[in-house]
């Protein structure tokens, strides 16, 4: 199926929980229907403007007969543009319940009770427990979620064709973050410990890097996309973040940080654009290839687990520079009540997709979870897990839907430990519980991994993650045996991160000496 009607699918799906709710059955032979019928448009080669306009218009249609859905396309970017209401990847589908009960007269959502969280995993762990073993949760949107899957392996959608492009602009220079823009097939960005941001356009061919962003003076340790795609922010060890327009590659703002350290992390308010959220390092750090990345010692002892410490965190002392700040990118100034200490240095953060829960990761093997005052921008320390005592935390990625079989809030976290580690939300304070893991090489390097972006629309629930095997790895998270679905080879060393455009055509991955591999998935 063409990638616009994809779209227009996509838009459909999110809006189908509002129709007849009591009528369930009805709603999955609608999306079933929908699908044969935008299948059957894909092969008759309509022009692609006219296919987009028909997308604007659904989406318009539906938004005026439904009502405006509250999630993050109803927010404007840094530069009040507004977001594109069709979304087509899960992070953008999965803060809606099917549950009539949690929608208002027109399909407004109302707030989540606090129990939310706790209610849900009970019933996900009744329905599992009772379920046989290989079955999918009977919920109303299973059914058409494998219709639109064509009823196709795991396997044979993430089978990859091979190489697309290479990108070697940042040889010999690792290149810790790597991602598409949103919702969109063929721009891509990549920071570097050379100090510059590529932002790379793949289509036409061939693919060329459109702007090099050059301005810090040391390396960029990571970088983020507004939801429009106009503004990115980056971080660096040169004490400084910045706002830079996509379009031409403009730096709009330098915002240098108050107590001069590094900052390795940072990431977008998912609701609210004009908030980010950065943290403050320390001064310590480790080298890679000669050059600054983070300063760690790994530490290989017990297995993860649900026996870690946990609890909250009131009493929680850190380093004075050891902070997570809310900023605001138009003023350049801290949010009042928008700080707060860790133990260690942070090196990763994820909100969950409604924007009330932060996770961050630091360098001692803790994720601390906070509450975000969507109103204020204050952020509460909530709990603390120790996933294990001095092994870093490199990377947390945040789903509301591990599948479209049932809602079941989670964490992929990497960690060193040489696995990966999948762990279930249990409660609107960001508690977490061991679900399962992964086997892959972590010892040393900060590895990224994430959630497939189309998984709902296939059989079983996939991940990716980079690894210091140099491949690139994809497990099922459902699958209880032989949890491996593919491996991609090329790197020449550790995998760093990894990125899918909106409609998984292609599958980006950076490595530690700055080589960008772009792969192409095989079409069927």
């Amino acid at each position: 199926m063409a990638a616009v009607w994809q779209q227009v699918l996509a838009v459909d799906a999110r809006y189908n929980a509002y129709r007849t709710p009591t009528f369930p059955q009805f709603r999955t032979q609608y999306i079933r229907r929908r699908s044969q019928l935008l299948r059957e448009n894909a092969k008759a080669g309509h022009p692609p403007a006219l296919r987009r306009q028909y997308l604007r218009l659904r989406g318009q249609l539906l938004g005026q007969r439904y009502g405006p859905l509250s999630e993050p396309g109803s927010a404007r970017a840094y530069s009040n543009s507004i977001v594109r209401s069709s979304r087509t990847t899960l992070d953008r589908m999965e803060d809606f319940e099917d549950d009539p009960r949690t929608l208002g007269a027109r399909g407004h959502r109302r707030s989540v009770s606090r129990g939310s969280y706790q209610l849900q995993a009970q019933m996900n762990r009744a329905v599992y427990e009772d379920r046989p073993p290989g079955s999918v949760v009977p919920t109303s949107v299973a059914e058409a979620s494998r219709a639109m899957a064509g009823d196709t392996s795991l396997s044979e959608n993430y089978a990859f064709a091979g190489m697309y492009h290479v990108f070697d602009q940042h040889v010999d220079e690792a290149v810790p973050r790597v991602h598409f823009a949103n919702d969109d097939r063929h721009r891509l960005a990549c920071c570097s410990l050379d100090g510059s941001i590529s932002l790379c356009q793949l289509v036409p061919a061939p693919p060329t890097v459109l702007h090099v962003l050059r301005g810090h003076t040391r390396g960029v340790s990571d970088f983020a996309w507004s939801l429009s795609n106009d503004i990115l922010v980056s971080t660096s060890l040169d004490a400084t973040m910045r706002i830079w327009a996509s379009e031409d590659g403009r730096c709009i703002r330098e915002i240098p940080d108050p107590d001069g350290a590094e900052l390795l992390c940072c990431t977008f308010q998912p609701v609210n654009n004009n908030l980010t959220v950065r943290l403050l390092l320390g001064s310590k750090r480790m080298r890679l290839k000669d050059h600054v990345v983070y300063q760690w010692q790994p530490h290989c002892g017990q297995t993860p687990g649900q026996t870690g410490d946990q609890r909250a965190e009131e009493d929680m002392v850190g380093n004075a520079k050891h902070n997570v700040h809310v900023m605001n990118i138009s003023t350049g100034k801290k949010v009042k009540g928008g700080s707060s200490k860790l133990t260690g240095r942070v090196l990763a953060l994820s909100f969950d997709a409604p924007g009330r829960l932060l996770w961050a990761g630091d360098d001692r093997g803790s994720i601390f979870s906070f509450l975000f005052d969507m109103a204020t921008g204050k952020l509460t320390k909530a709990k603390r897990l120790v996933v294990q005592e001095g092994s870093p935390v490199t990377s947390i990625s945040a789903r509301s839907w591990v599948s479209r079989e049932a809602r079941d809030p989670s964490l992929l976290i990497n960690a060193c430990l040489n696995k990966l580690l999948l762990y279930r939300v249990v409660d609107n304070e960001g508690t977490l519980q061991l679900k399962r893991s992964f086997p892959i090489e972590q010892s040393s390097h900060p590895v990224r991994s994430i959630f497939c972006p189309l998984m709902s629309f296939r059989q079983g629930a996939c991940v990716v993650t980079g690894s210091e095997d140099m491949c690139v790895h994809f497990f099922d998270v459902e699958r209880a045996a032989k949890a491996a679905v593919n491996k991609l080879q090329g790197h020449s060393a550790p995998v760093l991160d990894v990125s899918f455009n909106c409609d998984e055509s292609l599958l980006a991955s950076s490595d530690a000496n700055g080589m960008v591999i772009v792969w192409r998935r095989e079409q069927k």
